[in-house]
């Protein structure tokens, strides 16, 4: 029999586009401080929408990262990926010569891939009497996994390369791949994570029908409010986060920069519903209690959850009944936080920067703070420390993030602060 040895799989590099900054450390520095990244919708007139707001990427030159001409031939989610990606690819210096490139892989995530692109399209289908004369980038621009394929492209990676599709927890489940193929040896080296463009006239009008949305259009800025009595459904968001996954004998040969270490992961499903949580969060405490059984951990190794809390009245509950039963007693004192707060909910792409964050706090020992709850909604408990307000120091050496999607997906990461 073959026996398998796991190999360490370590962080080499981080790459961010989001509503609270175009690059890791604005990101970073914004969470901490609690700035919202919510406002008046930009992209398109929102007159006849009932929610008018989202959170949007702000002032992003694509032609930092490419000519208008290969621009022209993507979606703005996968101009995201390539922004996030660019960022990552140059702080884990994979651009550098000397690389073996066909042990490097990609699997980037989305959850809905070219939604304006469909959108567009399908307007121009309509408007001309149903004649199809559709561009030829179309299907290239919509596709989910096309964003993976074009990170290749740029940089040469030749190794595994495939795209998750998790809805929410779309990027987690990139991550879990990610860290299964390479502690298994299957490559060296693996640019992961996720990006979104949803905020559009469908993207809106798609959940504002479901009722997912908040309409809070007279406060943006403290619309998401994770927890809180008030809370009337997520803010959109939009960007894209990026993780270079290295296996840790070749990070250290050439001499990369360690952020930390990822040491476990779970995918799991509710099998209950359509849209909605299991309302006593069965399939998410599953889902942490084998992340921490692959991590060889417990839950009282754990310093600090980035809850998936998405300020839903019913996800809120059942995320944290979740947490409560698989914790037990030390759920009193680890650091719960909900930075959608301030990011709004970047649907597939969620889980990618949360994981950031996650790795952020384990390098600083400070737990980005959940903002704008003021009186906690029935059924959340009081005993917990939800990092209400302001970021808390501590020591974080280990940092667990929550993702759940439509479906019943649920997707659990775990990282340790780097040690040699």
């Amino acid at each position: 029999m073959r026996t398998v040895t796991l190999k360490r799989v370590v962080v080499t590099g981080l790459g961010a586009l989001t509503p609270i900054g175009n690059d890791v450390n604005t990101f970073w520095s914004n969470l901490k401080a609690g700035v919202s990244g919510a406002g008046p919708i930009t992209k398109f007139d929102t007159t006849e929408f009932k929610t008018k707001f989202a959170c949007e990427v702000k002032g992003f030159d694509v032609e930092k990262y490419m000519d208008k001409k290969e621009a022209r031939k993507m979606d703005n989610f996968t101009q995201y990926a390539m922004a996030a990606a660019h960022e990552a690819v140059a702080d884990a210096g994979l651009n550098k010569e000397g690389i073996d490139k066909t042990k490097i892989g990609v699997i980037w995530a989305s959850g809905n891939g070219g939604m304006l692109t469909f959108e567009e399209q399908i307007v121009e289908f309509t408007q001309a009497n149903f004649v199809p004369k559709f561009n030829p980038f179309f299907i290239p621009k919509l596709i989910c996994d096309i964003a993976a394929g074009q990170i290749a492209m740029k940089y040469g990676f030749m190794g595994i390369n495939f795209c998750t599709v998790s809805a929410c927890a779309s990027s987690t489940s990139a991550l879990v791949d990610a860290f299964n193929y390479i502690r298994l040896g299957k490559a060296n080296v693996i640019v992961t994570g996720g990006s979104e463009a949803p905020v559009t006239r469908a993207g809106i009008a798609g959940f504002n029908a479901l009722k997912a949305l908040s309409t809070r259009n007279e406060d943006p800025q403290h619309a998401s409010r994770p927890f809180d009595t008030e809370r009337d459904g997520f803010v959109m968001g939009e960007g894209a986060g990026a993780i270079v996954l290295e296996e840790y004998e070749h990070a250290i040969a050439r001499g990369a920069t360690i952020y930390g270490e990822m040491i476990g992961g779970a995918m799991t499903c509710d099998a209950y519903h359509l849209t909605a949580t299991h309302p006593e969060g069965l399939g998410a405490r599953l889902g942490m209690e084998q992340a921490l059984e692959d991590a060889g951990i417990t839950t009282a190794d754990v310093d600090y959850i980035n809850s998936h809390t998405t300020s839903t009245p019913v996800g809120d509950v059942s995320e944290l009944k979740a947490i409560v039963t698989a914790f037990g007693e030390h759920v009193e004192k680890v650091n719960i936080s909900a930075t959608k707060s301030m990011t709004g909910h970047l649907l597939g792409a969620a889980g990618a920067i949360e994981a950031i964050a996650c790795i952020k706090a384990t390098q600083e020992d400070i737990v980005p703070p959940t903002i704008n709850t003021t009186v906690l909604g029935e059924g959340i408990p009081t005993n917990l420390n939800l990092t209400l307000g302001k970021a808390q120091s501590r020591p974080v050496n280990i940092a667990m993030s929550n993702t759940f999607g439509f479906g019943g997906h649920n997707a659990i990461v775990v990282f340790k602060k780097y040690t040699k």
